[in-house]
This record gives C-alpha cells, sequence and structure tokens, in this order.
C-alpha cells in the first residue's frame, strides 16, 4: 500500500512557517498499518494563533489537535502506541502530566518526554503520535 496522506481541517498544519506560506509537511500519514501524525502544537486550528500561555490549556489544545487527526483517520487516542512529548520548560512537566492525564482518561499509550525548544514562538509544548489500525 501506498503511503497515504491524512488531513482534518479541525487541526492546523504544522511545519511552523509563517501563515502565508504552505506547509512542507502532512499532518499524518498512513504507511501499512500505522499512522504517523507530525507534532502538533497548541495553534488553534482557524487562526494558527498559539492558543494560551497557560502549559495546562497548551496541552489540552495540542492533545485535540492530535485527536481531530486520528478522527480524519478514522482512529481515536485508543490506537495510539506511542507519543513523543517537547516541552519547552521541563518545569512544566507536572503541570503538562495533570492535564495530559485527564485528557487521555485512562487511556495508555508508551511516551517520552524531553525539554526542548518547539521553533516557534510561545509554543511550550509538542506532541507526536503514533497510532495503530489494528
Amino acid at each position: 500500500m501506498p503511503k497515504q496522506i491524512i488531513t482534518s481541517p479541525d487541526a492546523p498544519v504544522t511545519g511552523f512557517t509563517d501563515k502565508g506560506t504552505p506547509s512542507p509537511l502532512a499532518q499524518a500519514i498512513r504507511a501499512g498499518n500505522l499512522l504517523f501524525v507530525s507534532g502538533q502544537g497548541p495553534l488553534d486550528p482557524k487562526t494558527r494563533e498559539v492558543a494560551s500561555a497557560d502549559i495546562r490549556e497548551q496541552t489540552r489544545r495540542t492533545l485535540a489537535n492530535l485527536a481531530n487527526i486520528l478522527a480524519a483517520a478514522g482512529l481515536s487516542m485508543a490506537n495510539v502506541v506511542n507519543m513523543r512529548v517537547v516541552l519547552r520548560h521541563t518545569e512544566d512537566f507536572p503541570a503538562f502530566n495533570e492535564a495530559f492525564r485527564e485528557f487521555m482518561a485512562g487511556e495508555k499509550v508508551t511516551r517520552t518526554c524531553i525539554g526542548g525548544t518547539p521553533h516557534r514562538k510561545g509554543v511550550n509544548v509538542e506532541i507526536d503520535c503514533i497510532a495503530s489500525f489494528e
């Protein structure tokens, strides 16, 4: 099966380019029975602006963007097997993790969380994921 590009109008296109420049990235690509979702940040899907400065709100918006892309592929968070998280400020981890736990509502995934610098000013969390169609 050739790779299939998945797109959702309910999540921003990533790439952190200016709003007038098309992103070089796909929101997600299906390859076989796996879906690889590009890193999402706390951007409003319509305005492509950072939704909030609060890490809890940023986490919820980021996860909602991921969930919307998964839904466009016919999947949900229950299909996610792995997530990678980048936090701009590692001291945000407890608040991030609290919002993450609430959003996931008991759903289990494997996850790596590191400190780093997302490319866009004001973005304090970025998350990508891999989901399975099986």
